[in-house]
């Protein structure tokens, strides 16, 4: 049976999106999103997810050149999880998302070029 790993979201970068390359020259791309739940919780607020997501090669230079923190973007990829031993010896769970496609879906506040 064929597996599918596919996830949308929509929310607003938490940070300035930071860009570095790989040591064979491949530009990634890093930030997170807020994500709001639909739904709010037992005290009436509302709750907020945030997604740690990165972007390889042609999206990765989008983002860092178009992308600042409050935009509302519209991510595209898959989930990744990932395990790593903390400093203090505790095994930890990571869930990222590898973004495909990145479209921003707000105007520009800073009035940069798009």
């Amino acid at each position: 049976m064929p597996s599918f790993n596919k996830i949308v979201l929509i929310g607003r970068l938490t940070r300035d999106p930071e860009k570095r390359y790989t040591a064979s020259g491949l530009a990634v791309t890093s930030f997170s999103i807020a994500v709001d739940r639909r739904a709010k919780n037992q005290q009436g607020e509302k709750v907020t997810d945030f997604f740690r997501c990165s972007a390889w090669r042609a999206t990765a230079d989008f983002i860092a050149d178009h992308a600042t923190k409050g935009r509302l973007v519209a991510v595209e990829g898959r989930v990744e999880l990932g395990k790593f031993t903390g400093q203090d010896g505790i095994e930890k769970a990571t869930v990222d998302i590898v973004c495909d496609q990145v479209e921003l879906l707000d105007s520009n506040k800073g009035g940069e070029n798009q």
